[in-house]
């Protein structure tokens, strides 16, 4: 802390206890200056040959017998009037940075300008701030502190700006020339705890972070906050990943329950919704200069407090351009009060839609949103790993919400639409996320199962999904029936030494359409596809063996395998089975193939043993 002492004399007021201060002197007082509430016996002399203003109010008095003068406005208060005061009588003043802005305030309205008398109080203080004050990092904080109770004569006496000044040339200068002392309670470099100070014997000298500034900023208001970080931006030096890094410190200690999704108090969220679209608005125009977590925590709060539609578009603006940084939890945005699903799939689907836009080739793009982003938007390729890093991401979100019971089919449809084929090259993310839907939501219509199941490509199934696939009775019959037929012919190409790609490789399709249309589920295999099965047979209840020119080995193998009811290593159930066994003699059509139940034969006469091999064998 820097002081100045202003005078030589070692006199004091003194106060009587009722509000009346005095100098202990043995003159008699000729004045009494009323500053509030408070009452001060002064002498005329001292205060008139100092306060032009002081002049003239005791000029002003026409009754020569009253002695007494009003100064009710006067900044600072008595307080600050009795520093002016003491350096009238020369008496020992102290000058800190808690203090010195309403001096110099209350000096200027007692107007002790040079002009009144060489080397006055205003003189002295503007030398005291220059070579002290602003020289010192916490002193100047301290003092831009002190000035927002001082405001509007702070402002205008240009203390403000001349604080936000000395504070921003400080933050912006290279860290290794700091050397004076800061808060700084981040985590840090061993280096920088002080814990690894030498190396081989020789002592280093710690190292400055570069945001080193961050955490003593965050005690000023949003006001003064605002300034110092435009005023850091125009001069140019500091990153924007350090002024990213202030900004999401300073709401995390300014926006009470942020991040942690507790309620607001009442009293705070017209406050809290202020600050928040302010740190929107600074937030550096660098992608990545604040993480994706920090900018969905932020669209997350903006929906909480119900801030303007400007300041949500650009949040979502931005989360779309890194949106492959996310995760799951990041995008379960609360729905607003009133909403009946439990999350705002809405926001979502607009950011996703977002990062749909950066790709020139995006198909999926809304006029309308279109229309209102397009000016903003500049044009970007998106990887292909930035694809299917967001078609998980999307997956995973979709797992999440499809808990909800009150989801609507047609949210949980148009976000799985919104990624490209190409993004998927997996789809057991999105197996994972529809076999949760048809679980939380049981009496969904036949049509609704199959417009569901259609956004699976089973060709796309991993085998490990297919096993699960195939024993999952919440399935349609023609999904499960189509992943057991994929299945068939991919082992079959394998078995055959196959080099083209049959449709079953893992992590690709040989149609390269994402998902399945209603053809697609009502069709049967094609001609070359039962070319591929023509050499298999069904035995066992359901298992799959080569029954060709395949010698001893695989008839070993076969009796190996025999009646453990497999197909290629996947459990086909008895259920399964048994309505594959009643839509036989049917000409492709099963009626009963999206009910959930173990149907009973389509011939009650037909014995139930009469192999597969025998009957035509139908997908339908």
């Amino acid at each position: 802390m820097k002081f100045m002492k202003l005078g030589s004399k070692p006199d004091s007021f003194q106060t009587d206890g009722n509000n009346v201060r005095f100098v202990a002197t043995e003159l008699a007082t000729d004045i009494i200056v009323h500053v509030g509430e408070v009452k001060f016996h002064l002498h005329k002399f001292p205060l008139l040959s100092k306060s032009a203003r002081l002049q003239k109010l005791v000029a002003a008095t026409n009754d020569e017998s009253n002695n007494e003068i009003h100064i009710l406005n006067v900044p600072g208060g008595p307080a600050a009037f009795e520093i002016c005061a003491k350096f009238c009588y020369g008496m020992t003043v102290i000058l800190n940075a808690y203090n010195v802005v309403a001096a110099r305030c209350a000096a200027e309205y007692l107007e002790m300008h040079e002009s009144v008398e060489k080397g006055n109080l205003i003189y002295k203080i503007e030398v005291f701030l220059d070579t002290s004050i602003f020289r010192s990092w916490k002193d100047s904080i301290i003092v831009l502190q002190t000035t927002k109770s001082l405001l509007p004569w702070s402002e205008d006496l240009k203390l403000v700006s001349h604080c936000i000044d000395s504070i921003a040339s400080k933050a912006s200068i290279d860290a290794s020339m700091v050397e004076w002392s800061y808060t700084y309670n981040r985590k840090k470099l061993p280096s920088e705890n002080g814990l690894d100070t030498q190396w081989n014997g020789v002592k280093k000298q710690q190292s400055v972070p570069k945001d080193w500034w961050v955490e003593d900023l965050c005690e000023l208001e949003m006001d003064f906050y605002r300034r110092l970080i435009m005023a850091i931006k125009a001069k140019g030096r500091m990153s924007g990943k350090v002024i990213g890094e202030a900004l999401k410190a300073y709401t995390y200690r300014r926006i009470r329950g942020f991040g942690r999704g507790s309620l607001i108090h009442e009293g705070d969220v017209m406050k809290s919704r202020s600050l928040l679209e302010t740190i929107i608005w600074l937030l550096p125009a660098e992608k990545g200069s604040v993480s994706c977590s920090f900018l969905l925590k932020l669209l997350t709060a903006a929906s909480l407090l119900d801030s303007g539609e400007m300041g949500k578009k650009e949040l979502i603006k931005r989360i779309g351009r890194q949106l492959e940084e996310a995760s799951v939890p990041d995008l379960l945005i609360p729905s607003m009060s009133g909403e009946d699903t439990v999350y705002d799939t809405n926001m979502v689907l607009s950011i996703v839609e977002e990062f749909v836009m950066q790709d020139s080739g995006a198909a999926h793009t809304s006029p309308k949103a279109s229309e209102v982003l397009e000016e903003t938007r500049s044009p970007a390729i998106v990887s292909g790993s930035s694809k299917i890093s967001v078609a998980k991401l999307v997956d995973g979100y979709l797992a999440e919400i499809a808990k909800d019971p009150k989801l609507p089919l047609s949210k949980f449809v148009d976000l799985a639409e919104m990624m490209s084929a190409d993004s998927r090259p997996v789809h057991d993310g999105l197996y994972r996320a529809i076999d949760r839907y048809l679980k939380e939501h049981p009496g969904l219509s036949k049509s609704e199962r199959k417009k569901i199941c259609g956004l699976m490509d089973c060709k796309k199934l991993s085998a490990d999904a297919c096993s699960h696939a195939v024993q999952n009775e919440r399935l349609p019959l023609r999904a499960v029936v189509q992943v057991l037929f994929f299945e068939q012919v991919r082992a079959a190409a394998t078995a055959a030494g196959r080099t083209e790609n049959c449709g079953g490789s893992y992590g690709s399709s040989s149609s390269g359409v994402t998902t399945n249309t209603e053809d697609d589920w009502d069709g049967l295999p094609t001609v070359e596809d039962f070319k591929l099965l023509k050499s298999m047979k069904l035995v066992g209840g359901g298992e799959s063996e080569r029954s060709s020119d395949s010698n001893a080995a695989s008839k070993n193998q076969g009796n190996d395998r025999a009646g453990n009811g497999k197909v290629k290593g996947i459990m086909m159930p008895k259920k399964i089975l048994g309505k594959l066994l009643s839509s036989k003699g049917q000409g492709g059509e099963n009626t009963s193939s999206d009910t959930s139940g173990s149907p009973g034969s389509a011939n009650p006469d037909e014995p139930k043993s009469t192999p597969l091999r025998n009957t035509r064998y139908s997908v339908s």
